[in-house]
């Protein structure tokens, strides 16, 4: 099948597949989300990414109260149903083809470029949508738009898009500020290309938010084992995320979820490192540090729930 300038479309019951040459993609109806993103045989997802609200508290958190004054967002990052999916084909808008109606397409299906669109609802009072777009092109690459319509709700921990993979990364590169970085914190940041050897978690007496890496052109991923037990080839395979043409790019990449962290009271309470959990923040709070018995972060590092917010970013597979 020639994949060289077109998308080869399947439109399943309840899977839109997408697929060319070395990668094949699938988007749940059910699940609400990217089901697989596999690339030249290697599976990416673990679970379905999702857009996340919450960080695991740090200290400075739990001394002004922002970990109770937040809690909202602690809700809505476990429980996150998607209430609607849109999907555009070369442009054009079309009604999500369900059974049995996916019978009228054949294996011959073909487009220059897909997006789908999803709508999750927040469990806040009030509710709010934050929509999620997957514009996926024939050369494999996923423009991914993540817009959070403001409401009257509490200041943000953080506002991004979480993606965990299915083992450990053996390492990351990426070009941007040295070291840890959030944005009180990152004056004395040195830009160049950096590489970290595994998923390095800050040792704090307490597990805590840690990790976060501001104002970066790129990230790479690189991992060498997969969940395939058919699958012997240890050789690294990687994955790229772009920061937009007019932007930055904020994430972090851990071994942990933010649940975890929060969950754990001591370093030995976290559990074994088995998943790549990479967060793409649009938006990140500041941690503060005047000190830990009351002082809020500063006004200008919290995350406005009131308003809008967009932010952007670019998968793209190594296939070369």
């Amino acid at each position: 099948m020639d994949y060289t300038n077109k998308l080869h479309v399947v439109y399943d019951d309840n899977i839109l597949g997408l697929d060319g040459k070395d990668f094949q993609y699938l988007f749940s109806y059910e699940q609400g989300g990217p089901e697989s993103f596999k690339i030249k045989g290697k599976e990416w997802l673990y679970r379905s990414p999702r857009p996340t609200f919450w960080r695991a508290t740090t200290d400075n958190d739990r001394g002004n109260g922002f970990n109770v004054s937040s809690v909202q967002w602690l809700a809505a990052d476990y429980v996150l149903p998607c209430q609607d999916i849109a999907l555009q084909v070369d442009g054009k808008d079309k009604k999500l083809p369900l059974a049995p109606k996916t019978n009228r397409y054949s294996n011959q299906e073909f487009a220059k470029k897909v997006k789908i669109t999803f709508t999750y609802q927040t469990q806040t009072v009030p509710a709010t949508t934050v929509q999620v777009s997957y514009t996926v092109k024939a050369s494999g690459k996923i423009k991914v738009n993540v817009h959070y319509t403001g409401a009257q709700l509490p200041s943000l921990p953080v506002l991004g898009w979480r993606m965990i993979m299915p083992t450990p990364a053996t390492s990351f590169d990426y070009e941007g500020l040295s070291g840890e970085t959030y944005p009180d914190r990152m004056a004395g940041g040195i830009e160049e290309t950096y590489h970290v050897e595994g998923l390095p978690v800050t040792p704090y007496l307490v597990p805590q938010e840690n990790g976060m890496h501001m104002a970066n052109k790129w990230v790479q991923i690189t991992r060498a084992t997969t969940l395939n037990n058919a699958d012997p080839d240890a050789a690294p395979f990687r994955l790229k995320f772009e920061a937009p043409k007019k932007g930055k790019l904020n994430f972090s990449c851990l071994p942990y979820t933010s649940a975890e962290l929060e969950n754990a009271t001591h370093p030995e309470e976290l559990p074994g490192a088995h998943r790549t959990v990479l967060v793409i923040a649009g938006e990140v709070r500041g941690v503060g540090g005047i000190d830990s018995r009351g002082a809020d972060v500063e006004e200008k590092y919290h995350i406005d729930a009131t308003v809008d917010h967009d932010f952007s970013f670019k998968i793209v597979p190594e296939l070369n």
